[in-house]
C-alpha cells in the first residue's frame, strides 16, 4: 500500500458533475485509486486525522492539474508515414490509395515501434489513455504488437481489433492484398479478446472490435463483428463513419443508404458503439445519435488537414450526444498533441458556421477540455476515469501555467491551456504510477526508439517504391 500526494496545485480542475476547480489544490491516492480531493490546508487536516505519512509528495505550485487527457481514436502505425499525403494536399480517398500500399510493408517490428514512439508523443502531451484502431496485419503483425507496446509504457490501453475484407475486386477502396478473409478476422478477433480484454473497473487494457469502414468491410463482417462483440463484457464496437461527402456518396450509391441509417440498418447504434468523425450527420441524424446513446470521437486536425469538414461538435453537444476527442492517425494529423487537439476543437466550433453566427464564445475552452477528459470516458465507457473524485483511477497531469508560453495568462489558468501555446505535460501519473515527472518520461530512450522508427519508416519507402 502506497500513497501519493499531490499538493498545492495553483487550480486542480476535477471534471466532476459540478465541475468544481479547487485553489490551491490537492490530491491524495492511495495505490491506483483516489482516496482525498481538497484544498491543501483541509488535505493536510485530513491526512492528520487520519494518521497518514504519504509516501510521496509532490509541489505542484506553478501548475494546472486536470483529470489524465483521453485519446478516442487514432492510427499509431500511422507514425510511420507522417506528411506522405498531407504534404501533397490529398483528401481522404486519394490520401489512402497512396498510402495503402506502403503501409502494406508493415511488419511486427514497425506496429510495435510505431505505436511505442505515437504512444510516448501521447503521454508527453497529456494522455492516460488511449483507444488505438489497427485495421491492417500485413506480414505477420498482429494487434499484440501494438498491445505489448503500451504495456511496456504504463499507459491505459483500448486497442481495437480492425479490419478490412472489401477490396477493390469487389467494389472497395483499398486493394485486395492488404485485406483478409472474414472468417480470418473473425477467429483472431475472438482471439485478441479472450486473451488481452479485462473488463474489470481500472482495467488497462479492453478490446474493441472495429471493421475499418463501410468502404473496406461488408456488411456481414459489420454483423458478425457487432453479434460478437455483444458477447463479451464490455467489449465496445467502433468504426468511421460519415467522414467526408465522398463517403456520403459511396453510400449512397452501394447501399442506397446515408452512412449512419445503414449503420442501423446492421445494428451498429447503441451505448457500445462509438463513431470516429461524423463531420457529416443532418439534424435528424443527430436526434438518432442522441436518442441510440451512440458516442462519437472529433478529430478536428485530422478533418482540417483532409479537408473533410467542420464536424457539427456544438449541435452535439447540445443534443447529449457522448461526444469525446481524437487524434486520429498520425499521418492525417502528422502529431500526437492531446493538449493541441483540445484546443483545436475549441478553435473550430467558432468559426465558419453557415447559418449560425460565428461567435468567440460559441465553445469554451473547459467545453473542449471536458471532450478531452470526461467525454471521453463517456465513450469509452469508463466511469472509473476522466475526472477526479473519490473512488475514480488515480490518472491525472499537470501542466506548468508559470512559463514562458503563459506569462500573462494567470486571469483564467484552466482557459490559458488552450487559449495560449500547446505545451507538454509536467507530470503524469497513470493507474496511480509516476510516468512523467518534471517533464520527463522515465525510463525510455526517446531518442534510441526514434533512430529505429525513421530506419523502419525509409525501409516501408523503399519496398513500397515511394522512397524519394
Amino acid at each position: 500500500m502506497s500513497f501519493l500526494l499531490i499538493e498545492h496545485a495553483d487550480v486542480l480542475v476535477t471534471m466532476d458533475a459540478g465541475r468544481n476547480e479547487i485553489v490551491d489544490g490537492a490530491l491524495l491516492a492511495k495505490d491506483n485509486r483516489i482516496v482525498h480531493i481538497d484544498d491543501s490546508m483541509a488535505m493536510h487536516r485530513y491526512l492528520h486525522q487520519h494518521n497518514i505519512t504519504p509516501d510521496e509528495v509532490i509541489n505542484a505550485s506553478g501548475t494546472v492539474v486536470l483529470p489524465g487527457l483521453i485519446n478516442c481514436h487514432h492510427h499509431l502505425y500511422q507514425t510511420l508515414t507522417r506528411s506522405l499525403g498531407t504534404s501533397a494536399g490529398l483528401s481522404l480517398f486519394d490520401w489512402l490509395k497512396t498510402l495503402y500500399p506502403i503501409w502494406g510493408q508493415m511488419d511486427a517490428e514497425s506496429v510495435y515501434t510505431s505505436a511505442k514512439l505515437g504512444l510516448i508523443e501521447l503521454i508527453l502531451s497529456g494522455a492516460t489513455t488511449v483507444a488505438d484502431h489497427l485495421y491492417l496485419f500485413p506480414n505477420g503483425s498482429r494487434l499484440d504488437d501494438e498491445i505489448a507496446a503500451a504495456q511496456e509504457l504504463g499507459v491505459r490501453f483500448h486497442p481495437t481489433r480492425g479490419s478490412m475484407s472489401l477490396g477493390e475486386s469487389q467494389g472497395g477502396l483499398p486493394p485486395d492484398n492488404i485485406c483478409d478473409t472474414e472468417e480470418h478476422i473473425l477467429k483472431d478477433s475472438q482471439r485478441v479478446i479472450e486473451t488481452f480484454h479485462d473488463a474489470q473497473e481500472f482495467s488497462m487494457c479492453r478490446v474493441g472490435l472495429a471493421p475499418c469502414s463501410p468502404f473496406s468491410v461488408t456488411a456481414d463482417l459489420m454483423k458478425l463483428s457487432a453479434n460478437m462483440a455483444r458477447s463479451y463484457p464490455a467489449v465496445n464496437l467502433h468504426t468511421h463513419l460519415a467522414e467526408t461527402i465522398d463517403e456520403n456518396r459511396f453510400c449512397l450509391q452501394k447501399f442506397g443508404k446515408r452512412p449512419l441509417e445503414y449503420m442501423e440498418s446492421l445494428n451498429w447504434l447503441g451505448d457500445d458503439v462509438w463513431f470516429a468523425h461524423m463531420v457529416h450527420p443532418d439534424d435528424e441524424e443527430i436526434k438518432k445519435l442522441a436518442h441510440s446513446c451512440t458516442g462519437v470521437c472529433h478529430c478536428p486536425s485530422s478533418n482540417m488537414i483532409l479537408a473533410s469538414g467542420i464536424a457539427p461538435v456544438r449541435q452535439m453537444v447540445d443534443a447529449n450526444i457522448r461526444v469525446g476527442l481524437g487524434v486520429d492517425g498520425s499521418a492525417s494529423n502528422d502529431g500526437n498533441q492531446m493538449l493541441g487537439e483540445a484546443r483545436q476543437a475549441m478553435l473550430l466550433q467558432r468559426v465558419g458556421w453557415p447559418g449560425f453566427e460565428s461567435s468567440a464564445s460559441r465553445f469554451s475552452a473547459r467545453e473542449a477540455l471536458e471532450l478531452a477528459t470526461v467525454g471521453g470516458a463517456k465513450v469509452l465507457q469508463r466511469p472509473d476515469i476522466g475526472s477526479l473524485e473519490t473512488g475514480k483511477a488515480a490518472d491525472f497531469v499537470a501542466f506548468r501555467v508559470d512559463d514562458l508560453q503563459h506569462a500573462g495568462g494567470h486571469n483564467d489558468k484552466v482557459a490559458s491551456l488552450l487559449t495560449c501555446a500547446s505545451t507538454g505535460v509536467w507530470l503524469s501519473v497513470i493507474n496511480g504510477r509516476i510516468i512523467v515527472q518534471n517533464g520527463e518520461l522515465l525510463n525510455v530512450d526517446i531518442e534510441s526508439l526514434v533512430y529505429r522508427h525513421n530506419k523502419l519508416a525509409h525501409t516501408m519507402l523503399v519496398n513500397a517504391g515511394k522512397a524519394r
